[in-house]
């Protein structure tokens, strides 16, 4: 009998890629405004705390979002405005004094408080590309996350001692309802572990390889697991996931290799057996296959780069 009640795989993931949220800034507009906010180099999360701004990207016809909505932005330009017709000014110029509270106009109209996702420098790509480039979270899908920007205005506004940390841990915590939030939609996601894991169909076998990646998974345990079929168990996970079961498993285990060899000087046959492998050459095998490397080659080549 699998015990899976003490971990989950978001947070494996979010653990692995060393997901921390960090509270940036506040802006506030009013008056005619609008600005343009170029691609993020990680993961930004915006939240309206006030009013209501139209956002709009390539491709899309403006949407509007208001008080208590949610932004996660992880790969594309986007601009916010009271007026689509208005011509929009760089947000470089907007944040240029290295203020964390900014304003456009009299500032009485918007207010948004924003933050980044900060990622480890090689495997952040596994929440980013998971995601669409902008996630809207109306406020009606947030549950608690209302009571939690509550909190974040008072300690932003507030002031006391500890409040920076505060606000960085309030934002982690919202990040993650958001992303609970995502996953409770019954729209198609993304193909990726994420949208895995919003299918309750996948999601046991899923939080049952990051329970135990050392096991020696097979398809038909996981299908059993899934309560499907073995042919349609790998079908569907290979559509939702965008990998067939043990291809998962085995990129999994080289990104949890992977981030033990850039963060630490653990001995490789001590990672090798830890992950399932009984012998180094195997290891050495699958990791070079996965990530193009020997794992030696690997850690030199990631040694000192910033997590």
């Amino acid at each position: 009998m699998i015990v899976q009640n003490t971990q989950d795989a978001l947070s494996d993931v979010l653990s692995a890629i060393d997901a921390h949220a960090l509270f940036s800034v506040r802006f506030a507009a009013g008056g005619p405004w609008s600005v343009a906010f170029p691609p993020p180099s990680y993961v930004k999360f915006n939240a309206i705390r006030h009013g209501g701004a139209w956002l709009i990207q390539d491709g899309e016809a403006p949407a509007r979002v208001g008080e208590g909505d949610c932004l996660v932005v992880s790969g594309k330009a986007f601009t916010l405005c009271c007026d689509p017709k208005l011509r929009p000014i760089p947000a470089r110029d907007v944040f240029a004094g290295g203020s964390l509270d900014v304003a456009v106009g009299d500032g009485r109209d918007f207010v948004l408080l924003g933050g980044s996702v900060n990622l480890d420098t090689v495997d952040g790509a596994l929440l980013t590309d998971a995601l669409p480039p902008i996630v809207v979270i109306r406020r009606e899908e947030a549950g608690p996350i209302a009571w939690l920007l509550e909190q974040l205005d008072a300690e932003w506004n507030g002031g006391a001692p500890g409040s920076r940390i505060a606000c960085n841990d309030l934002l982690r915590l919202i990040f993650i309802h958001v992303l609970r939030a995502y996953l409770a939609r019954a729209t198609a996601h993304h193909p990726g572990w994420l949208a895995g894991l919003g299918d309750r169909r996948l999601a046991p076998a899923l939080r049952a390889i990051h329970a135990e990646p050392a096991r020696r998974w097979t398809v038909d345990e996981l299908a059993r697991i899934a309560g499907q079929s073995r042919s349609a168990f790998a079908e569907r996970f290979r559509a939702t996931v965008g990998a067939p079961p043990i291809d998962y498993l085995a990129a999994w285990r080289m990104r949890l290799a992977a981030a033990r060899l850039r963060r630490g000087d653990e001995p490789l046959p001590r990672i090798a057996r830890s992950l399932g492998y009984a012998s180094d050459s195997a290891f050495a095998a699958t990791f070079r296959r996965i990530l193009g490397h020997s794992p030696a080659r690997y850690r030199s080549l990631h040694r000192g780069l910033p997590a």
